[in-house]
């Protein structure tokens, strides 16, 4: 078992390859295997979470996810933890396994309770799996409110009853913890791609991996957990021209500060040179705070030799430009309202696509509404299946894809997508996308290709998130200065 943090690396399953895995190994394994280790499992987390518990509440539903929170209520009562089961369903409808641990329930004193517990130091969801689509209803809903409004710390087992697992979309609100109160998922088998993405990350809290001491042989994963990237130290022998030329083009009027900052991260990020061309021609050519940003207007620059950022507070008068740019730059990060304009031109759209036939590394950075314009959807469509609206701007631009937002994901052709940890609602500010955009042109420009220099920089703007400290006001020009 392991706790699943920002720094892990791991491949994501989603329901139908968990599935399959489960099936695989039940084949081999002596009946009922899997969840006698699941709820051992369960019960072992419940025991460190809470080792002074008097009494543990488990919710039991009328599928599988029961069964495993009977056995953890079996495995709990050995062990000394008084364990009150309240379960929806009855008898004749649980599958086999479940009706053995079940019975390993009552055989092991276990006591059954109609309601829940008054006081209860831990509360285990055992209510609904990864196999269930339907929201929760009635006496499940109820008790779901109770238990994520409480003051005792929660345990899910495996996804927390109502998250789709593949998705992260959440089927019912749940009420806000109390302040300090823990929660924690559990998965096992495999984690979930929906327990890191969309509402997902809200619903799980902590999560842990269990393994259940099954490798999941050559199933192909859905999903990458994207994992820290490693640490290069540059070389002694090396100078500014080593790690490339970005240059930043946007900032119309009225949003020159967009401009600015992605600049900004650019330059702090480790980029030779950045280059600034705004589209506000009245803009000083000089930041006095930042001196070493140097100004051009956009028709100068040589862009083939550049590592370019494109949209960054562009407004409409980015559009003029954006035919040239997507020519002639060596590599491209396409945000805000250069993605806005794509959205609208099946001419600049063409353009996008010929960039993957000439080779020449493009990213697009959109947030949801972004994409939602991209695939002529709106954004609900978008957040109701994350990773798939990534695959579909992939398939539809060729370019590597960075869909933002809480479990941010990066797509490129070929490969496995990735689902990024790191991050917090700080980042919900103005100008962090503009960052955002800044970092992966400096990555671009040291010389990555596109899917790593977007994942790279994506972890490590969030991780800076992660970091800040809570006493201090996180704004986007701070984020830009690391």
């Amino acid at each position: 078992m392991q706790r699943v943090t920002t720094a892990t690396a791991a491949p994501l399953f989603d329901v139908a390859a968990s599935r399959r895995i489960e099936q695989a190994a039940a084949a081999v394994l002596p009946p009922h295997t899997l969840m006698q280790r699941a709820g051992l499992a369960v019960a072992r987390l419940a025991m460190a979470m809470a080792p002074h518990a008097r009494t543990i509440w488990v919710a039991c539903g009328p599928g599988n996810n029961g069964g495993d929170g009977f056995e953890a209520a079996a495995q709990l009562q050995q062990r000394g933890f008084a364990a009150v089961v309240t379960r929806i369903g009855d008898d004749s409808h649980l599958p086999a396994d479940a009706r053995t641990s079940l019975q390993r329930a009552r055989d092991a004193g276990v006591r059954f309770a109609d309601a829940p517990p008054q006081h209860a130091e831990l509360a285990i969801d055992a209510l609904l799996g990864i196999g269930s689509a339907r929201a929760p209803k009635g006496l499940m809903a109820d008790w779901l409110r109770r238990m994520h409004a409480g003051s005792a710390a929660v345990l899910s087992v495996d996804t927390p009853s109502g998250l789709n697992a593949d998705t992260g979309v959440l089927s019912m609100e749940f009420p806000s913890a109390p302040a300090g109160v823990r929660r924690t998922c559990l998965s096992l088998l495999t984690l979930k791609p929906g327990l890191f993405t969309g509402q997902g990350r809200d619903a799980t809290g902590e999560v842990w991996f269990d393994d259940l001491g099954i490798a999941p042989a050559a199933e192909q994963a859905t999903a990458r957990l994207s994992g820290a990237p490693p640490e290069q130290a540059r070389r002694h022998a090396s100078h500014k021209g080593s790690y490339g030329d970005v240059a930043v083009i946007g900032g119309a009027p009225g949003m020159a500060g967009a401009a600015l900052l992605a600049a900004s991260a650019a330059l702090n990020a480790g980029a030779g040179r950045v280059f600034v061309a705004p589209l506000d021609t009245r803009l000083p050519m000089l930041d006095l705070m930042q001196p070493e940003l140097m100004f051009r207007r956009p028709e100068t620059l040589d862009l083939s030799a550049m590592t370019v950022v494109c949209g960054c507070g562009g407004g409409s008068a980015v559009r003029d430009l954006l035919a040239q740019v997507m020519e002639t730059a060596r590599a491209l990060v396409l945000d805000a309202d250069a993605l806005n304009a794509i959205a609208g031109d099946d001419a600049l759209q063409a353009l996008l696509v010929a960039r993957l036939r000439a080779d020449r590394a493009t990213v697009l950075t959109p947030h949801p509404l972004e994409a939602a314009r991209l695939l002529s959807v709106n954004a609900t469509d978008v957040q109701a299946d994350r990773l798939r609206a990534a695959h579909r701007l992939v398939d539809r631009f060729g370019a590597t894809v960075v869909l933002k937002g809480s479990g941010t994901v990066v797509a490129a052709p070929g490969t496995t997508p990735v689902i990024n940890a790191t991050g917090n609602a700080r980042l919900a500010t103005a100008g962090t996308g503009d960052v955002l955009a800044g970092m992966i042109g400096a990555e671009l420009a040291a010389g990555l290709p596109a899917m790593a220099a977007a994942c790279e920089a994506v972890w490590r703007h969030g991780h800076r998130a992660d970091l800040w400290p809570a006493e201090s006001p996180l704004t986007a020009g701070a984020l830009a200065r690391g």
